[in-house]
């Protein structure tokens, strides 16, 4: 009896079979059940697709270059900018308790350039890198000592450190109030030593110039600066060689407070936030109009969307991140 149930099963898969070759509207409905059966599976293994799968895909369409640092004809040396890439075995590590991608967690590292600064022939520095929505403030200091402390307390009102470039004949006459700068977390620069111009002297007196200026910071507040910015801009490219062997780079800006004109406070703080762009550096001095108009500028440029820093930070590849929205990693 199990025998002949075996042989009719048989013989009606056989016949079903036959029937699908010879009818074929049997055969187009066979082949319809079969292709929906492979969507249906395909669907499920698109939704079900590994985890690490997914961060990848999600990577190869979410990574940014970094930009090399390179010699501009007008602009001379402008720094690098880092790129982004996401970091696919953290962010794996911060999904897989869920099972399940979630975009929020994407976890991202900083990729550096092949081209750095410190890859180019010496050159000056106009402007950071346009990419970066970072400014920084120059202030030159060899005289104005009545106005510096308004103008530092108001960074410190606002939280800002920028760079003070000092003069070496200020420094040694006002040691305390050097002090005071650096000791409110300023970075300090080299401003020459008697506030010549650059651009006439031999090169022994370049050298001694900067080298001067160099020991009495050194001697006073224990650094040794890395930024030299001459004074009232005057250089030629020996100034620029003669820095950049002692370890310096020259330092000059792309938007002028001109505050040594006396302009009314609020047009000044207007004037210099009209101007202000990504990677600006903005020159100013110890002078009434700064220190009246300093606040609105620090505002204005902050509205814009703009963070203010030291010239370190501005001229660093280090991409501005959040890292609260990015989960950015320090790489």
């Amino acid at each position: 009896m199990k025998g002949y149930k075996t042989i009719i099963i048989s013989v009606s898969i056989l016949f079903i079979t036959y029937m699908s070759v010879q009818n074929p509207l049997s055969h187009r409905y066979i082949s319809t059940l079969k292709n929906e059966a492979f969507s249906a599976v395909t669907v499920s293994e698109s939704n079900t697709a590994p985890l690490l799968d997914q961060i990848k895909l999600y990577s190869g369409e979410h990574n940014i270059k970094p930009v090399n640092a390179r010699i501009d004809p007008v602009w001379k040396a402008i720094p690098g900018y880092n790129g982004l890439s996401v970091d696919i075995e953290a962010s794996y590590e911060r999904m897989k308790k869920r099972k399940k991608f979630d975009e929020s967690l994407i976890v991202y590292k900083q990729t550096k350039p092949k081209v750095s600064l410190e890859d180019l022939p010496p050159s000056p520095i106009y402007k950071g890198n346009p990419n970066k929505p970072m400014v920084t403030l120059l202030v030159n200091v060899a005289w104005g000592n009545e106005y510096l402390p308004e103008i530092l307390a108001t960074m410190r009102k606002h939280k800002v450190h920028t760079t003070f470039f000092l003069d070496g004949s200020w420094v040694k006459k006002n040691q305390d109030l050097a002090k005071v700068i650096f000791e409110e977390g300023h970075e300090i620069g080299n401003h020459a030593y008697s506030h010549p111009d650059m651009k006439t002297l031999t090169n022994q007196r370049i050298r001694e110039e900067i080298h001067k200026t160099n020991e009495i910071i050194q001697s006073t507040l224990d650094v040794t600066p890395t930024w030299f910015a001459p004074p009232s801009g005057s250089f030629r490219m020996d100034v620029v060689n003669i820095a950049s062997s002692m370890n310096m780079h020259t330092i000059l800006w792309s938007v002028d407070t001109v505050d040594w004109r006396k302009p009314e406070p609020n047009e000044m703080a207007s004037h210099v936030v009209n101007k202000i762009h990504p990677g600006a550096m903005v020159l100013m001095h110890p002078t009434s109009s700064t220190a009246k108009g300093l606040e609105q500028m620090i505002q204005g440029i902050r509205a814009k969307g703009y963070s203010i820093g030291t010239v370190s930070q501005l001229i660093s590849e280090k991409r501005l991140v959040k890292a609260d929205k990015l989960g950015e990693t320090d790489k």
